[in-house]
């Protein structure tokens, strides 16, 4: 197409009536034809056509502007251009994963639909998949709570990339076949022509030519020794049976907490895994895509996360219940979500390593877990006195997403109330000056730095600006040369007995006029799952609770009073 034709399309479109719109998908169902090279098979038959990529992107690009537009309209009430929102859509769905899934359910009442009510929280998700067909992935692993759509949106996908590789083998593995027989079932009826799906009009000349229902197996195009679409369950003996060329998705590999809870059962899970599925993919271009819910830090997805977490051909997309804010993430329209009172509902009936590791995706060892929620002191109100010191340690950032962790502690006797929690993983320059404030505002009269990597130029930066301010703040650092395991370990005893930590209403914002407090939610998250028995990702929490430990040792007997000044 001239450059003529495509400043012709642009014009147009900023006519921005549907009559000229017609014309411009007209035109860009012209430039996604154009330079198309044709796939031929053995027999000489043509099986595809190879679109320039370089056309597909620019009318897709014109596409959207469009839609925009008339999504405009519609909502105006202007009802002209519904019919060619929907053909944008069209021809947008065999490149575009989002588009597909909003377009096969065309025919589909509004609050019966799946992805249009859930496309804002699963859009992220859809292009995430994207890459994955794109070929910018090649692997990808989302954790999700129960119920909220992560399997229905990987069948479309299933059904997405078959019609694009017909010939090619994706399969479909899980813990059960009871489960994998409704993932069959909904795949025969996305691609039934004449069902509530529009998917035939995606891929008008792809066909389902053969069905086994035994064996749940779906063919598209022509028949094949391996079908298009294969579904088996892990442990099933899949050699010489099911091969995968195209995607190899994994749903829910782990059966549930008995097998989670058993070190041995997660590592025969593993070679379960890696034995009789991952062993059937073949060819360079085959995908991976696991979908669960999380169990055990030593689940599958825990297993790659340690393998692949720092390779930028796999992405790990974990999405919890509630957000950052105590808010639901899932509370869709027509009711089919979980409100956030819902959710409070649930975690009040588990105990907090089901919770967080069903519903926030958080799995944490349970056997080594070295802080339970349940065994630390909690407080609502600190006494109604003055405290006797008001003292904080600070275990700086390191690198990366490390946290810097900086507990203030409010000395009444032989008891420290941790009132503040500074967690944050920030940029350190931005942490000192907060650091600066915090220390100013809660007349701070004593902080520790922990000197290890930096701390001292830290410790140097908050100084000054402490003295910028005019506070008194006694400002030390210690340079630590024991195990950091072992001082953990050692501290965890005194912390359990000595310090006080807020109740979780005065921080998650469930008790009356109580806020989101952030720092210390993550703070208490951090420390509640850390394991001595696995791989912490982060520790700064519970070495800084360490570092307190050491410091509240350090000043002995001896108690500090905060007076008012006499000058």
């Amino acid at each position: 197409m001239s450059e003529r034709d495509e400043r012709l399309i642009e014009k147009l479109i900023r006519i921005g009536d549907v009559e000229a719109m017609r014309d411009a998908h007209t035109l860009c169902m012209r430039l996604i034809e154009e330079d198309a090279a044709e796939v031929l098979g053995a027999d000489g038959t043509l099986l595809a056509k190879e679109k320039n990529l370089e056309n597909v992107k620019k009318a897709l690009a014109y596409g959207r502007e469009m839609r925009k537009i008339l999504a405009q309209m519609l909502k105006n009430g202007d009802a002209e251009g519904e019919w060619l929102y929907w053909q944008l859509l069209l021809m947008a769905a065999p490149y575009d994963f989002d588009s597909f899934c909003r377009y096969i359910e065309k025919d589909r009442e509004p609050q019966k639909r799946f992805y249009e009510p859930r496309r804002r929280q699963l859009y992220q998700l859809a292009v995430a998949l994207q890459q994955l067909e794109d070929n910018e992935l090649d692997l990808l692993a989302i954790s999700m709570p129960p119920g909220v759509g992560k399997t229905t949106l990987a069948i479309f996908y299933v059904c997405w990339t078959s019609g694009l590789h017909p010939e090619m083998q994706t399969l479909c593995a899980s813990h059960n076949n009871n489960f994998l027989r409704g993932v069959y079932d909904e795949c025969l009826r996305i691609f039934d022509p004449n069902g509530e799906y529009r998917w035939a009009d995606v891929f008008p000349n792809i066909h389902v030519v053969g069905t086994n229902a035994k064996d749940m197996r779906i063919d598209l195009g022509r028949r094949k020794r391996f079908e298009t679409v294969q579904l088996t369950s892990l442990g099933s003996g899949n050699a010489g049976k099911v091969r995968a060329t195209n995607l190899l998705y994994c749903d829910d590999l782990c059966q549930g907490i008995e097998q989670a809870m058993s070190a041995d059962q997660m590592e025969k899970l593993w070679q379960k895994y890696t034995v009789d599925l991952r062993q059937r993919k073949q060819g360079n271009r085959v995908k991976e895509l696991h979908i669960q819910t999380r169990w055990s830090i030593i689940d599958v997805v825990g297993k790659l996360q340690d393998l692949y977490e720092h390779d930028e051909r796999s992405k790990f997309i974990n999405l919890p219940a509630i957000d950052e804010n105590g808010n639901s993430n899932f509370d869709y329209p027509y009711g089919v979500g979980f409100t956030t009172a819902m959710y409070r509902d649930i975690e009040a009936s588990y105990d907090d390593a089901s919770w967080r590791a069903l519903y926030m995706g958080e799995p944490i060892e349970r056997e080594g877990q070295l802080y339970s929620p349940e065994e630390l002191r909690r407080y609502y109100y600190l006494p109604d006195r003055e405290p006797d010191a008001i003292l904080a340690v600070c275990d700086t950032k390191e690198q990366g997403d490390d946290f810097c962790a900086m507990p203030i502690a409010y000395q009444y006797g032989d008891d420290y109330y941790i009132e503040r929690w500074i967690c944050d993983n920030g940029k350190p320059d931005v942490i000192e000056e907060r650091i600066v404030n915090i220390i100013t505002e809660l007349d701070v009269s004593t902080v520790r730095f922990e000197s290890n990597r930096g701390g001292t130029l830290f410790a140097d930066n908050v100084q000054k600006g402490l003295l910028a301010k005019g506070s008194h703040c006694h400002v030390t650092t210690k340079w630590n040369q024991t195990n950091k395991e072992t001082r953990i370990l050692v501290a965890s005893s005194w912390v359990k007995s000595h310090c006080l930590f807020k109740a979780e209403s005065e921080y998650d914002g469930r008790g009356e006029g109580a806020k989101v407090d952030k720092e210390y939610r993550t703070a208490m998250h951090l420390i509640t799952g850390y394991t001595m028995s696995g791989k912490n990702k982060h520790d700064d929490t519970v070495d800084a609770l360490a570092d307190l430990e050491n410091f509240a040792k350090h000043l002995g007997g001896n108690i500090i009073r905060v007076k008012k000044r006499l000058f």
